[in-house]
C-alpha cells in the first residue's frame, strides 16, 4: 500500500473487492496484517471467504508478540443476499459471498454493537 504521512489520528484503509480479486489468499492476508501491524483499521468491501478468514486468524496467532503485536479484532456481516445475488444464484440456493469486514489492532478496536446491518466500533489511538 502507498505510504501515507502519519498524522494525529487513526488511518482507515478501505480496500475494494477489485483490488483483492487478483490476489492469492496469502497476498490478501499479508496486505491486511501489514496494515493492522502499522496500527491501521482495514475495511474490506467484499470480505474474505470462510477459508481465507480462518487462515488470517491462523497466521495472526503465529505473529502475536506481547511487545509488538497484540493480534486483530475482526467483525464481518453479510450484505443483503437478495439485493446482491443474481436470480440464478437465488434459484440455485447459492449464497452471496459479498460482505463487509472490519479488521483492526486488538488493542485499538472494540466492538460496541453488531447486528445484520450495522457494526459499531470504538477506535482508540495507541
Amino acid at each position: 500500500m502507498a505510504e501515507v504521512k502519519q498524522r494525529d489520528g487513526v488511518q482507515i484503509d478501505l480496500i475494494s473487492g477489485q483490488r483483492l480479486a487478483g490476489q492469492t489468499t496469502m497476498e490478501k492476508i499479508r496486505m491486511i496484517l501489514d496494515g493492522v501491524r502499522d496500527g491501521n483499521i482495514v475495511i474490506l468491501e467484499e470480505g474474505l471467504s470462510p477459508d481465507e478468514e480462518s487462515r488470517l486468524i491462523e497466521v495472526t496467532m503465529t505473529e502475536i508478540s506481547p511487545e509488538e503485536f497484540n493480534g486483530i479484532e475482526i467483525e464481518t456481516y453479510p450484505r443483503s443476499e437478495t439485493a446482491d445475488a443474481s436470480f440464478l444464484d437465488r434459484l440455485m440456493g447459492r449464497e452471496s459471498a459479498k460482505k463487509l469486514t472490519v479488521i483492526g489492532p486488538a488493542n485499538q478496536i472494540e466492538t460496541l454493537h453488531k447486528d445484520e446491518t450495522l457494526i459499531q466500533t470504538l477506535v482508540s489511538r495507541k
